[in-house]
């Protein structure tokens, strides 16, 4: 190897170990770390994406579906009455076996899952109009459907 080589190499692994560090006196400002701010905009972005969302249910009518799916087959993790992404993932799985277009399973309740749920409720004769909002008597239904369990 030669000395140039040698020598581009140790340059780069002491500007890996500066900027781990905290910087490098010598780095251009290509090199220099993140500001402070911008922790908290990434933060918020994964809050965001295993942010709980029970649609209106209290702990215990979330447990009694997290019950529901898993009694089914479809495991939603901890039973905690807290619909996080592994309860939404289980729901979605569950909606896309019996076709009713929940699309990809990812755990985000957004408007395909909840038409997904929707025509799930329906099929138990809740009659809700499957438009993808979670308004007042998709939660209503819901809240219903979920009174008994575990």
């Amino acid at each position: 190897m030669g000395t140039n080589v040698v020598a581009k190499a140790l340059v780069s692994a002491a500007a890996v170990v500066g900027i781990a560090a905290g910087g490098l006196a010598t780095a251009g400002t290509s090199f220099a770390a993140a500001p402070a701010t911008a922790k908290p905009a990434a933060q918020s972005r994964i809050a965001s994406v295993t942010a709980v969302n029970n649609l209106g249910l209290n702990t215990a009518r979330a447990k009694n579906w997290q019950c529901w799916l898993r009694d089914l087959g479809y495991n939603p993790g901890t039973i905690d009455g807290q619909l996080g992404t592994n309860s939404w993932k289980a729901a979605q799985r569950m909606f896309n076996d019996l076709n009713l277009g929940a699309g990809t399973v990812d755990g985000i309740v957004g408007t395909n899952t909840i038409k997904a749920l929707q025509r799930y409720l329906n099929l138990f004769g809740y009659n809700l109009v499957v438009d993808g909002d979670a308004g007042t008597k998709t939660r209503a239904a819901f809240w219903d459907f979920n009174a008994t369990g575990c």
